[in-house]
């Protein structure tokens, strides 16, 4: 071997020691858990979890009585005000609706840092109890929107899981790593450990989450709405949404999909390769609603009246015929999945 070899070769090394080192060094930040263990509690305004930490949260009862009731879970970035419309709406209808702030988000501990999953779906886990015993004879469901459906799905493949009669996933993130272009995940793992702390403004998507124009302005002007996002917590997502697709097949309770056709935040392709999972799955408890003219943010678009009416349909009888009639059967799903994205 040549000296200019040799050298070469030893440079390679120095450098690929000194990347390693790096990616030790730098780890993605998890934000710590709570003060210690406690015996979860729900007040009107708090829900109080296991490892003791206390996240905010809004109810909207009905004035007569409860014939159902939902933990609703919002998405990334967002907070419970999420459902601020919904709330009300299912309230009137006889439904019970409890929303909190996901750790990480809104107005609880740590925000901007990404919590890990796992205590996302144990939070999940002791709400849906506390709620549960709160209204012991209706049914209950869990209504994720996009990060929070993925919550809800990877929280249905564990062991202890919520005990629930079934859910609602609207605009479910899947956008998991099989879905992703080689090159991407691999960038994604070395910025992450690289530059944990990088943030991003979110407008640079160039992407359109809703057509509610008003409302996604009024969204610009919440501070309550995270609009940089760190790397890692990026990073803690698509793990999180990894575990979504992988608990794909074993989605075994009663489940409402909804899902716009002019979605690009999560795009077709993902959503199509979680349907292809359900597909194979051993049972067909789940119905999907495709709407053509649905945006990522399906209840908060300027159609939301639209979906949020087949979701009372289908919890009021969750075998009636959808409002809507956007229910997708196997052949108009074949047909959706088939286009190009």
């Amino acid at each position: 071997m040549s000296k200019a070899s040799r050298l070469g070769r030893a440079l390679g090394l120095a450098v690929a020691a000194a990347l390693s080192a790096a990616l030790i060094a730098c780890t993605p930040r998890i934000q710590p858990p709570g003060p210690g263990p406690a015996t979860p509690e729900m007040t009107d305004r708090q829900l109080r979890v296991r490892d003791g930490l206390v996240l905010p949260l809004s109810r909207w009862l009905p004035e007569g009585p409860v014939t159902a009731a939902v933990v609703a879970l919002h998405g990334f970035n967002d907070y419970r005000n999420a459902f601020t419309d919904v709330g009300p709406e299912f309230a009137r209808h006889g439904i019970a609706t409890y929303a909190y702030d996901q750790r990480g988000f809104g107005q609880s501990p740590y925000r901007g840092i990404w919590p890990g999953q796992i205590p996302l779906i144990e939070d999940l886990i002791d709400a849906s109890r506390l709620v549960r015993a709160r209204h012991p004879d209706v049914p209950l469901y869990v209504l994720g929107e996009s990060m929070g459906g993925a919550v809800a799905m990877a929280s249905l493949a564990r062991p202890t899981r919520p005990d629930i009669d079934g859910v609602i996933l609207a605009s479910p993130a899947v956008w998991g790593r099989r879905t992703m272009p080689d090159i991407q995940v691999a960038l994604l793992e070395l910025v992450a450990h690289l530059m944990p702390a990088l943030a991003g403004k979110n407008q640079g998507l160039m992407l359109t989450p809703s057509d509610n124009i008003e409302m996604l302005r009024a969204l610009g002007r919440d501070p309550l709405i995270i609009k940089e996002t760190r790397i890692d917590a990026v990073y803690g997502l698509v793990a999180l949404m990894d575990a979504a697709l992988a608990a794909t097949p074993q989605l075994d309770v009663p489940a409402l999909i909804l899902y716009g056709s002019r979605d690009d935040i999560i795009e077709r392709k993902r959503t199509c390769t979680m349907l292809t999972e359900l597909r194979r799955g051993a049972g067909r408890q789940w119905r999907l609603a495709l709407y053509p003219k649905g945006y990522h943010m399906l209840l908060r678009d300027l159609q939301a009246d639209t979906v949020i009416a087949d979701i009372l349909a289908w919890i009021d009888d969750r075998s009636a015929p959808l409002p809507s009639q956007n229910e997708a059967q196997p052949d108009r799903i074949s047909a959706f999945c088939d286009k190009q994205s």
